[in-house]
């Protein structure tokens, strides 16, 4: 009752300043522009397919190169619709998208939600962090944590080493870059041995990142990790982001 209330008094707005909404969400405008994945899709990395080529199948690169995270699913494609609202997260501020994609996230990695007993963000180092002020990752798991109730756990994993930009760089220049760049703090391993993780961030390129945060958390001892992004980037466009 105090809710309706409110929105008789203060109606919601939509994020992207369109026409007003119902939850305060983005407007049916955008809405309709954002690349959602629905149909059929990798079970390794998320990439989606043209067709259904049956459950539990994966894609050449996975089954070429099996990563070091077991699944990840990514709520939609990251082009030039959905760069925009991912871009004002990660850079302007606009911390308020961040509820919004982690209903995203709930809906597309359900099944590895159901799985997991943590939500682990991708850190950054503290230095950008200093920049930044807040991380995309963490904005995004927060509220994917109190939506789904599985354990938030924010300083379980640190970027220990401050690596550069992954921007224009190939697979194996990006997986270079951040070698040993991320380690579980020793007195948090407790929280993740044996444990489920599901690591939570903004984007998918080629991967790279999230699998160095998966050798991390299972060299702590972590039974299995899973990864759930907003947005992944077709393997062609990759070296663009």
């Amino acid at each position: 009752a105090v809710r309706t209330a409110l929105d008789l008094l203060f109606p919601p707005q939509s994020l992207d300043g369109g026409s007003a909404t119902m939850t305060g969400g983005l407007s049916a405008a955008a809405w309709s522009t954002i690349p959602f994945i629905d149909g059929p899709l990798c079970d390794g990395c998320g990439l989606p397919f043209e067709y259904d080529l049956g459950a539990g199948v994966r894609c050449a690169a996975c089954s070429a190169r099996p990563r070091a995270f077991a699944r990840a699913r990514a709520a939609c494609l990251y082009d030039e619709t959905s760069r925009g609202p991912i871009l004002q997260l990660k850079h302007a501020d606009r911390t308020d998208l961040a509820p919004l994609f982690a209903r995203w996230i709930s809906r597309s990695a359900r099944d590895l939600l159901d799985e997991a007993d943590a939500l682990v963000p991708v850190p950054l180092h503290r230095a950008r962090l200093l920049g930044r002020r807040y991380n995309q990752a963490a904005e995004i798991a927060r509220p994917l944590g109190r939506l789904t109730g599985v354990a938030y756990l924010p300083d379980a994993l640190a970027r220990v080493r401050d690596t550069a930009s992954q921007g224009g760089k190939s697979g194996g220049g990006r997986r270079r870059n951040v070698a040993a760049a991320f380690a579980v703090p020793p007195a948090k391993a407790r929280l993740v041995a044996g444990k489920t993780v599901l690591l939570i961030d903004d984007v998918m390129t080629t991967g790279a990142t999230l699998e160095g945060c998966a050798r991390a958390l299972l060299a702590a001892g972590a039974l299995r990790v899973h990864a759930a992004v907003v947005a992944r980037v077709k393997e062609s466009s990759s070296r663009s982001i």
